[in-house]
């Protein structure tokens, strides 16, 4: 049997395990809370799993060793201020998120869960902000399929439209099963999968090279500004611009709407702590082993002879030369794990906000379990259609891709709900001025160039949406004691349970 019949094998009775895993689910699931949030059951193992999972994706094992690949240490400041980002998120964010979100009218989505905090039940906040979210993820989402096409094609030589096309399938599969239940429960597995992945690559690659000491001294005579943080692969200074802009990643956490709904299905509140520490232990960890495939990838290639056409490939060059192919098909599992436990979690928050905030609220308000569980699983079907177009490029960028929705989340979403969690002055108008603010801001700095506008959209885009929160909440009406005393027993909650 040749390589590729077992690496083939491999992946299939990976599938059929995430397959299996969306049937029980399947059973389990019997409303639109369960299909969309999972009764608000998930324990702390499978909500710290599940958020880092979903969170990393594709791009922590293509995207970012890539990046090491070609720039060195200049990727540890995008590490860094991500793992730093990940703590601040569960810190700041997680508990108060869980408590408010039941208080708010039991709110299922981050749209809902706007409309209910402000009482803005016939406004226009909620179908706002879902539009974003459609958008937003149609970009996150076509980025874990290119992601998926480009493993299919290393790992089996078939032309990268159809591997597009079978990643696609593999992902839509599992997730139309079981919905949220199906999705945290196969990212804990993956999550485990991913993280073994990062730490037997590059632990494989330093023992052939002859340890770390060797694989950085031959580094250094490659070209020593890769191992230099404060400058560019070419000895060029690092401007203050870059390093905010790369260390800024960490702000997007607070807005991103596929982690958020990890914290608002937890158990309870005392689970939070233990999975808060597990979360940032495997993010630590798995950003150090995405480094450390990239800095090894840059001796073995040098070292082999091998022709890399497309960094973001190191990852899969290094597995199919280093290991037998029963073990490096089950590697290469990990980063289809890596890619579906984002791209699923992605296509989820599509279908949820298609269903919950377009269908339910501007519809059919009195729609019933069945309907809106039905209609989210043809959103799902839709937006992977629409995915798998913008994806149909196979020059396209998995950290490009995913730059773009990141900082739109971060910037459109991140202000609003810290300052929705712990500002009570805060409100409706100022909510909404935040959100628009902020995703306008990513759309017209995206597309600008040179000096200042180098700068990552998501930091300016967070900083004008706070402005325009702050702003346009004190020039407005202030809210209504229902909405100020909620915002007390949500306090008051937290003082006691948490």
């Amino acid at each position: 049997m040749n390589s590729d019949a077992v690496i083939m094998i491999t992946f299939l009775a990976y599938f059929l395990s995430m397959l299996f895993i969306g049937s029980i689910a399947w059973i389990r699931t019997k409303t639109s809370q369960d299909f969309f949030l999972g009764g608000r059951s998930l324990g702390p193992w499978t909500t710290a799993m599940s958020a880092g999972a979903s969170d990393m994706s594709g791009w922590l094992l293509l995207g970012l060793p890539g990046f090491v690949f070609l720039s060195g240490l200049e990727a540890v400041w995008l590490g860094g201020g991500l793992l730093i980002g990940s703590w601040l998120n569960w810190l700041v964010v997680a508990k108060r998120l869980r408590v408010y979100s039941v208080l708010a009218n039991d709110s299922v989505t981050l749209p809902e869960y706007f409309s209910n905090r402000f009482d803005n039940h016939k406004g226009l906040i909620q179908p706002i902000a879902a539009s974003f979210i459609l958008i937003f993820y149609l970009f996150y989402t076509s980025s874990g399929l290119v992601a998926g096409g480009k493993l299919f094609q290393s790992a089996f030589g078939i032309d990268y439209h159809w591997a597009l096309v079978i990643g696609t399938l593999s992902v839509i599969s599992y997730t139309l099963f079981g919905g949220f239940l199906a999705v945290c429960w196969t990212d804990l597995v993956q999550g485990l999968l991913m993280s073994a992945a990062l730490l037997i690559v590059p632990i494989m690659a330093l023992e052939v090279s002859g340890g770390p000491s060797a694989i950085f001294h031959q580094i250094n005579e490659i070209n020593p500004e890769l191992l230099n943080m404060f400058t560019t692969n070419t000895g060029q200074s690092l401007s203050i611009i870059i390093i905010i802009s790369l260390a800024g990643w960490g702000l997007g956490y607070f807005g991103q709407p596929h982690i958020l709904a990890r914290f608002k299905a937890v158990n309870s509140l005392k689970q939070l702590p233990m999975a808060r520490r597990i979360a940032v232990s495997w993010t630590f960890l798995s950003i150090l082993g995405a480094l450390l495939v990239g800095f090894a990838g840059i001796v073995y290639v040098k070292n082999t002879g091998l022709f890399l056409d497309d960094p973001e490939a190191i990852f899969m060059l290094m597995v199919n030369t280093l290991f037998h192919p029963v073990i490096a098909g089950i590697l290469l599992a990990a980063i289809l794990a890596a890619i579906m436990s984002t791209a699923d979690s992605q296509l989820l928050v599509c279908s949820t906000a298609f269903a919950e905030d377009f269908y339910r609220d501007l519809f059919r308000i009195k729609a019933s379990q069945k309907e809106i569980i039905l209609v989210g699983r043809c959103a799902i079907m839709g937006v992977s259609v629409i995915a798998t177009t913008m994806a149909w490029d196979p020059d396209s960028s998995v950290l490009k891709l995913v730059s773009y929705a990141w900082a739109g989340f971060g910037a459109a979403f991140g202000p609003t709900l810290i300052l929705s969690l712990y500002w009570r002055r805060m409100t409706s108008s100022g909510a909404m001025s935040g959100i628009i603010t902020g995703a306008l801001t990513v759309f017209c700095w995206s597309k600008l160039h040179g000096g200042l506008f180098d700068l990552y959209e998501l930091v300016p885009g967070i900083l004008f949406s706070t402005v325009a929160i702050i702003s346009v909440s004190y020039l407005t009406k202030p809210p209504s004691k229902k909405i100020t005393d909620t915002f007390d027993t949500m306090l008051s909650e937290i003082k006691c349970k948490g």
